[in-house]
């Protein structure tokens, strides 16, 4: 048997970053004492997805985004909120152990998030040998490279700013949330073409991509959604835990796009 405490232990040996003092990354819920049945890697420890790691007999669910709706969270942030209550009763009586991954999965060289993602896209081989996050692909128009990546991803709620006619061929890639600051200086930048992202906050960064627009300048910014925009990086490390853990099961367990789009329904 393995306990919880060994394999965060061998997770963080094997990523071999330098410590953080300070750090979201740790057990969230259960005991590190805990012998540890199977393992299910998750973009977040959502209700269903916990619900899916007790139909396989998984006890400890690796996340990497929060489990009790905060960044910086504790299991007492909501103490009287009845569904952040009846998540913690369902942990606790399953007993399951939930490890917040976030910090250090990024941390690893080369970002296992990012890794994940490349993987999924197929783009690999259109990566800059300077920047992994900067792609040269085969030109298309902005709404050809816009419906390839929704079909790649799965995506129903993709928002772009841009033309559609807008000619891509040099795309920058920052997953998850995308700064003020990060998104205004990556979008002036000579040599991008189009910069894909998670989601940023639309009266910051996406304000600004339509004024470029509207001054002509050739740029696009593609909104993927938080979660499909790092969701393979998650797929990804339950294949890397595989690599270095071999006594248990380990799945990665997929969350659909969290929203849907009203022209979808018939």
């Amino acid at each position: 048997m393995i306990s919880t405490k060994h394999v965060i232990e061998r997770i963080l040996q094997k990523i071999a970053a330098p410590s953080r003092p300070d750090t979201v990354d740790g057990l969230i819920a259960g005991s590190l004492e805990a012998n540890v049945t199977g393992i299910a890697t998750a973009m977040m420890a959502t209700f269903d997805v916990l619900q899916r790691a007790v139909a396989a007999k998984h006890n400890l669910v690796i996340t990497h985004e929060p489990t009790f709706y905060l960044h910086q969270e504790t299991r007492d942030s909501l103490p009287d909120d009845s569904v952040s209550r009846r998540k913690q009763e369902f942990i606790r009586t399953q007993n399951l152990n939930i490890f917040h991954f976030h910090d250090h999965w990024h941390d690893r060289q080369p970002d296992g998030i990012e890794i994940g993602m490349i993987q999924a896209l197929g783009w690999a081989q259109y990566a800059d040998t300077r920047r992994l996050n900067l792609f040269h692909v085969p030109e298309m128009t902005l709404a050809s490279f816009a419906r390839k990546l929704a079909s790649q991803l799965g995506i129903q709620t993709m928002r772009v700013v841009g033309s559609p006619n807008l000619p891509v061929r040099r795309v920058l890639a920052s997953w998850g949330f995308l700064s003020r600051d990060n998104g205004m200086s990556l979008l002036a930048r000579p040599d991008v073409d189009a910069l894909v992202a998670g989601e940023t906050h639309e009266w910051e960064v996406v304000e600004y991509a339509q004024d470029m627009v509207a001054m002509g300048q050739n740029k696009a910014l593609i909104l993927l959604g938080h979660v499909l925009s790092e969701q393979a990086g998650m797929a990804y490390c339950a294949e890397w835990l595989k690599s270095f853990i071999s006594e248990i099961p380990i799945d990665f367990i997929p969350i659909s796009e969290p929203y849907w789009n009203p022209r979808d329904i018939l």
